[in-house]
């Protein structure tokens, strides 16, 4: 893997290879951390690269921070402008994937809420095959946590170990993604990302009280198959065979973006191929996200 010349961390931007925090520190014994996942799309016709969605991004990290009882977090001023600035340092002129996470440093214990360190990294990442040709799922034996185990709707580094169970399992068995049941074996997402189906006309996902990340692309997604597409979306318990009997499936995260379903559990879905809606989705998303289209100017923050 190339890496960029530099990294950020605790309020400075230093080379890539000095971005290290101690063995001892709580977030390498335990996991305490939080983080979110931001894109840079680079428009090559403009010459600029927009962070999508940072401020909801933002609020999601402040509220991560909140729920783990960290103590109190930097300004989100100060992290806009330090993800400016890192982005800036690499001159990256290609679309990035940033991720940004709140740590506690130090010599704490268990119960430590900090002293909270910030990293900040942002690598090259463009868009995968799987966006074009679809994806094959399996439902996973791995149970999605409930939110009264971990706190599931939100991105703490530790609530990935459930989500990484269930991948690795799913790429043994020759899958490319995994979907995971709630404790009542209702859909709940696939890890890092949320499920969608089309069936009979209407677009549905389960409700955030499913267990799930309350996503942000999940709800790009919401608005703009309503506004552009005429589709609301139904927000509801999903069976897993409803999945079999959709005509489409996608699912979607602020790195993978929205990515089809072509099969679940080595049955097709729909006639094998991407959907006219969900192949919809991704050209819209795109080029939102891009400024190829110049809707939702607030959804897009200029780096140079």
């Amino acid at each position: 893997m190339l890496v960029p010349e530099f990294a950020y961390l605790n309020g400075r931007i230093i080379p890539w290879d000095d971005a290290k925090v101690h063995v001892f520190s709580p977030v390498a014994k335990y996991g305490i951390g939080v983080f979110e996942g931001i894109r840079g799309y680079w428009n090559e016709n403009v010459q600029q690269l927009y962070l999508f969605r940072v401020a909801e991004h933002l609020e999601r990290y402040a509220f991560s921070q909140k729920a783990m009882r960290f103590d109190q977090p930097i300004s989100s001023d100060k992290l806009v402008e330090a993800l400016i600035h890192l982005c800036r340092a690499n001159a990256f002129r290609t679309t990035v994937h940033i991720r940004m996470m709140a740590f506690v440093d130090g010599l704490g214990e268990l119960v430590a809420k900090g002293p909270v360190g910030t990293a900040i990294t942002a690598l090259p990442r463009e868009a995968t095959r799987q966006s074009v040709d679809g994806a094959s799922a399996q439902i996973s034996s791995w149970m999605r946590m409930p939110d009264n185990v971990m706190p599931a709707r939100i991105k703490c580094n530790a609530n990935y170990h459930n989500a990484r169970l269930a991948m690795m399992q799913a790429q043994l068995d020759g899958y490319d993604i995994a979907f995971l049941l709630n404790s009542r074996g209702k859909l709940a997402e696939a890890p890092a990302m949320c499920v969608f189906m089309v069936r009979d006309g209407q677009l549905v996902t389960p409700s955030v009280t499913n267990d799930i990340l309350e996503s942000i692309t999940r709800q790009t997604v919401i608005q703009l198959a309503r506004e552009y597409l005429g589709l609301d979306t139904v927000e509801r318990d999903v069976d897993r065979t409803e999945l079999i009997l959709a005509q489409e499936v996608f699912y979607c995260g602020t790195g993978a973006e929205i990515i089809p379903v072509t099969s679940i559990d080595r049955m097709v879905v729909g006639n094998g191929q991407p959907g006219a809606i969900t192949r919809q989705l991704i050209e819209m998303y795109r080029a939102i996200a891009t400024g190829t289209n110049t809707a939702y100017e607030s959804w897009r923050t200029p780096v140079f």
